[in-house]
């Protein structure tokens, strides 16, 4: 009986965690749809996941975190927008994110750019709320600028 409990303790608790994972789109379109249909600015991360040191931290003590997932399922749609140097990407991804470092200036990585988006006639008009990069302290600090720059211009 013992096993029976502990084996379906973990299946749940596997279930538990699956659930908290939160969904990265890299398909800028379909995010925008989304973000247009929940009402829900984007948040456009821009990194060099497997290259770029501040980038790394950043996710491991803010975007990694219980207080950021929560937060970002109430607050935003999440879009990585990924320049890896060692890690293959599709041409597709790689010309869309291009683009999009292009029409941001995006120089430096990690940069967290918060917008809202229109698309017309296969344009996409973005419509910028405020950008933030790594900030020191932890999950709370850098929330607390995301809530400046989300709060201060809903959608």
């Amino acid at each position: 009986m013992k096993k029976i409990f502990i084996l379906t303790f973990f299946i749940i608790g596997s279930f538990a965690l699956q659930a908290q994972e939160l969904n990265w789109h890299t398909d800028v379109k379909e995010a925008i749809a989304i973000s247009n249909k929940e009402k829900k600015p984007l948040m456009m991360f821009f990194t060099g996941s497997d290259w770029c040191g501040w980038c790394i931290r950043l996710q491991n003590e803010v975007l990694k975190t219980p207080e950021f997932q929560k937060w970002a399922k109430d607050n935003v749609i999440l879009v990585e927008l990924d320049y890896p140097r060692r890690t293959a990407q599709t041409p597709e991804i790689k010309n869309q994110n291009a683009e999009l470092q292009q029409a941001f200036g995006i120089q430096g990585f990690p940069t967290v750019y918060f917008t809202s988006a229109e698309s017309k006639d296969g344009k996409v008009n973005f419509k910028g709320l405020g950008n933030t990069g790594y900030v020191a302290g932890g999950p709370t600090a850098w929330l607390a600028v995301a809530d400046g720059i989300i709060k201060s211009q809903k959608m």
